[in-house]
C-alpha cells in the first residue's frame, strides 16, 4: 500500500524553489542537505526543527501564491499552472521527512508535533484552494486549454489542477467556505487521532506465556522468536506474543490451546474498541459524518461519489457490482471450507462450533492433510536476504535494473538498508530504502512511500528517494529472518510500488499520481512472479544448506494455490463493502460503528465464522489513510493484474521482453498522464475481464 499522509499533504502542495532563511541557520531543512543524492540527513534532523520548517514552508508557499495572484500579466499555463505546481519546495521537503517518520519511526514528541501542525496545514491548503483570485486565473487558463498548444502531460496537469480547486471548495459560496475549512481541519486531526489510538492499542496488548505446555503445536522457530521478545522485554524464561503479524498470526495458526488462540485473536479484533482512552468508535462516527457533509457541500450525493469521480470506477454502483459478482462464488467456497473444518473438529471429538479464531488453525491442519504442506515446511527456504535477491533478480530480468547496496548513505533507523538503483545503461534511477522488521515506533502493515518524488526541473530528472516499509519476521539467535510465503508475496507487492516510483518519467509530481484503483496494478502484478517455479528456483534456498526448494514442494504450492481462497476473498470483500457502506451514507447521518458494522455484515450475509479483514475501529486504510471509499481498489486492480500477467504467460515466457517493455513504457513510466484504462489497453490491447481473477482464486 502506498503511504497515505504524504500523498494527502502533497496532493495540494508540490515542490519548487526554496530560499534559505538566515534566521534558521542550523536547521537542516533550510539549506541544501549536502549529502549524497541530497538524502535527508536524518542524524542531524531534530524534533525541534520541524515546526519552524513547517511554518517557514507555509510562509514561502503563501508568498509564491501571492506572486501568482498579483501578477498583472494575462494568466498562462507557465505563470499560473506551472508556477503553482512549482511552489512549496520547503514545505514538501519537511513534510516528506516528518510524515514518513511518524509512520515508520515515531515517538511521543513527533505525535505531539503532528497534532500541532495538522490544523495549520489544513488551513494553509484551504487558503490556496479557496483563494478566489487564484481560482479565477486557473479557470481562465483551463477554459482556453484547447488553444494553448499544450502537450499531453501539460494538458493533464491543467485538468488535474482545475479539478483540485473545484474539489477543494473553490466553487463554494463564500458563506459555506468557513464551514468547509472547519470540516477539513477537524478531519485532519481525527485521522491523526485514529492512527495514534491504533498504534497505542497495538503496543498495549501482549500475551505472556510462562507454561511451556501452552506452546504445544507451535513450531520451534515461533517459540524461539517469542522467547527472544520476552527476553528483550525483561521477561527472560517466558514467551511474549504481540500484535505484530509475525507474532499473532503464527500463534492462531499453530497453537493447540484454543483458549489462548481466542485471547490473542480477540486482542486483534477488538483494537480501538475497548472503551478506553484509545477507543476509535467516536472517531469513526465523526469522520464518516464529516466526510458525508463535505461531499454534499461539493455537490456529490455521498463521500464515495466524491472519491470515485476521479477513479476508474467512477460510481459506487460499479464498485458494488464488482464486489457482489465476486461475493456469491466466494461465499459458497467459504461455506464449503467451513464445513470441512467443522467435520475435522467433530472427527477429533471437539465439542464446539467453528469460530473465527479457529479458522486459521484448522485451515492449516486441512492444508497439511490434503496437500502434505504447511507454512513451516516452506519457511526455511525463504530467508529474507534470498527473497530480496529474488525481487532484484525479477526486476533485472524484466527491466534490466541493478541494485547496489550502500552502507554509507543516510538512513532514519539502523535497520534500514539503502540501495542505488540503476537502469540497464547504468543511468541512476533512484535510491531505495528497505525497512523490514516490526518495532514499537512503527505502525503495522507494509507500504511504499517516498522521501522525494520524481520530477523534472529544466528538463533534468530529479531522482526519487523511494522507501519500502514492512513488518516481517525477525531473526532469532543464529537463525536469519525466515519469511512465510505471505510475507514473500508482500515484499514482491511493495516492490512493485517501488518500481512504479523508480521508473516514473513524468515532468510534474501531480501527473505522476495515478487513480487509487489503478495504483495497485504495478504492485499486485509483481506478486505473480514470486510463485513462478522459474523464479523460486533462483531465490528459494534453504537457509542452512543452500539447497534450492525441491520440485515436489513447488508442486504442492501450486496444487494448494487456490486453497482457502473462499475465506481470503470473503474477508476482503466484507471489508471493502464495509468501507463502501460507511461512505455511501448521506449528509446528516450519524453512525454508531458497532451497530453499523453489524447491520452491514448481516445485509451482506457474512457467515459468523469470518469477520471483515479490517473491522471499523482498526480500519486504518480508510480512516487513517488514502483509501476511503477505495479499499475495493485492491481487487479492482486484481482484475487488471491477473489479466496483465496472463499477457506474459500467453507468450510462454514470464520474462518476455516485448511485454516487459510495453508494461514499463505504457504504465510504469507514465504515472497518471493518461486515462488509466487507456494506458492499460495500450499495454494489453483490450480491456480486462474478470475471468483470470476468478481462475486464480479458484472461484470460476
Amino acid at each position: 500500500m502506498k503511504n497515505k499522509m504524504i500523498l494527502l499533504i502533497l496532493a495540494t502542495m508540490t515542490l519548487g524553489a526554496c530560499k534559505h532563511n538566515e534566521s534558521n541557520t542550523g536547521n537542516p531543512f533550510f539549506a541544501d542537505y549536502g549529502t549524497p543524492y541530497n538524502i535527508p540527513p536524518f542524524d542531524k534532523i531534530m524534533n525541534k526543527h520541524y515546526i519552524p520548517a513547517f511554518e517557514e514552508g507555509m510562509k514561502q508557499q503563501a508568498e509564491a501564491v501571492k506572486a501568482i495572484v498579483e501578477n498583472t500579466e494575462t494568466p498562462t499555463f507557465a505563470n499560473t499552472i506551472e508556477a503553482l505546481e512549482n511552489s512549496g519546495d520547503l514545505l514538501g521537503k519537511v513534510s516528506s521527512v516528518f510524515f514518513n517518520l511518524t509512520e515508520a519511526h515515531t515517538n511521543d514528541s513527533l505525535q505531539d508535533i503532528a497534532e500541532i501542525v495538522s490544523g495549520k496545514l489544513s488551513k494553509h491548503s484551504d487558503d490556496i484552494n479557496l483563494n478566489p483570485v487564484l481560482f479565477a486565473k486557473v479557470k481562465e487558463v483551463y477554459e482556453q486549454k484547447e488553444n494553448l498548444g499544450l502537450n499531453d502531460e501539460q494538458m493533464r496537469l491543467l485538468d488535474k489542477t482545475f479539478k483540485r480547486f473545484v474539489r477543494g471548495g473553490a466553487n463554494l459560496p463564500a458563506d459555506q467556505q468557513e464551514r468547509f475549512r472547519q470540516i477539513n481541519e477537524e478531519l485532519s486531526k481525527l485521522s491523526l487521532r485514529f492512527g495514534k489510538n491504533l498504534l497505542d492499542e497495538n503496543n498495549a496488548f501482549t500475551l505472556v506465556i510462562d507454561n511451556p505446555q501452552d506452546l504445544k503445536g507451535l513450531p520451534a522457530s515461533i517459540a524461539d522468536a517469542a522467547a527472544a521478545e520476552a527476553k528483550a522485554a525483561n521477561m527472560e524464561g517466558k514467551w511474549l506474543f504481540t500484535m505484530d503479524k509475525p507474532s499473532w498470526i503464527p500463534f492462531i495458526t499453530y497453537a493447540d490451546n484454543r483458549d489462548l488462540r481466542e485471547k490473542i485473536y480477540k486482542g486483534w479484533m477488538m483494537r480501538g474498541n475497548n472503551n478506553n482512552g484509545s477507543d476509535n468508535k467516536e472517531v469513526v462516527a465523526k469522520i464518516t459524518t464529516l466526510r458525508a457533509e463535505r461531499a454534499r457541500m461539493l455537490g456529490f450525493d455521498t463521500h464515495a461519489d466524491f472519491i470515485l469521480d476521479v477513479n476508474m470506477a467512477k460510481k459506487p454502483a460499479a464498485v458494488y457490482e464488482l464486489l457482489h459478482n465476486l461475493w456469491t462464488p466466494a461465499l459458497a467456497k467459504a461455506q464449503n471450507e467451513a464445513a470441512d473444518m467443522q467435520k475435522m473438529i467433530d472427527a477429533e471429538g471437539g465439542n464446539f462450533k467453528l469460530a473465527s479464531w479457529d479458522w486459521w488453525y484448522y485451515a492449516e491442519k486441512i492444508r497439511k492433510q490434503r496437500f502434505d504442506l504447511d507454512e513451516e515446511m516452506l519457511r526455511p527456504y525463504f530467508p529474507l536476504d534470498k527473497v530480496v535477491e529474488g525481487v532484484f533478480y525479477t526486476s533485472n530480468r524484466l527491466y534490466g535494473l541493478t541494485f547496489n547496496e550502500r552502507t554509507d548513505l543516510p538512513k532514519y533507523h539502523p535497520d534500514v538498508h539503502t540501495y542505488e538503483v540503476k537502469d540497464v545503461d547504468g543511468t541512476l534511477l533512484g535510491i531505495l530504502f528497505m525497512d523490514y522488521h516490526p518495532r514499537a515506533s512503527k505502525r503495522g502493515g507494509a507500504w511504499c512511500t517516498s522521501f522525494r518524488e520524481e520530477k523534472k526541473e529544466n528538463g533534468e530528472r530529479i531522482i526519487p528517494l523511494t522507501s519500502i516499509v514492512c513488518n516481517f519476521s525477525k531473526p532469532t539467535g543464529n537463525t536469519p529472518a525466515l519469511l512465510n510465503f505471505d510475507e514473500v508475496s508482500t515484499l514482491f507487492h511493495e516492490f512493485g510500488h517501488g518500481l512504479h516510483n523508480l521508473l516514473n518519467q513524468c515532468t510534474y509530481e501531480t501527473t505522476g499520481n495515478t487513480p487509487r484503483d489503478f495504483v495497485e496494478l504495478p504492485s499486485q502484478v509483481m506478486e505473480h512472479w514470486a510463485a513462478e517455479p522459474e523464479v523460486l528456483a533462483v531465490y528459494a534456498k534453504h537457509f542452512e544448506t543452500g539447497e534450492a526448494i525441491p520440485a515436489n514442494l513447488i508442486e504442492k504450492m501450486e496444487k494448494s494455490g487456490t486453497f482457502n481462497q473462499g475465506f481470503t476473498t470473503v474477508e476482503f470483500i466484507a471489508a471493502a463493502i464495509l468501507d463502501m457502506d460507511y461512505h455511501t451514507i448521506t449528509s446528516g447521518s450519524v453512525v454508531e460503528p458497532g451497530k453499523f458494522e453489524q447491520a452491514s455484515m448481516e445485509k451482506l450475509g457474512l457467515i459468523e465464522q469470518i469477520i471483515p479483514r479490517y473491522r471499523s475501529t482498526y480500519f486504518a486504510h480508510i480512516f487513517d489513510g488514502g483509501y476511503s471509499a477505495g479499499y475495493y481498489g485492491y481487487i479492482w486492480a486484481e482484475v487488471l493484474d491477473a489479466d496483465a500477467f496472463k499477457a506474459f504467460k500467453e507468450t510462454g515466457d514470464i520474462f518476455n521482453q516485448e511485454k516487459a517493455k510495453a508494461f514499463r513504457t505504457e504504465i510504469l513510466e507514465k504515472g497518471g498522464i493518461y486515462d488509466a484504462m487507456e494506458m492499460y489497453k495500450k499495454f494489453r490491447g483490450h480491456e480486462p475481464t474478470i475471468d483470470a481473477l476468478l481462475e486464480n482464486r479458484g472461484l470460476k
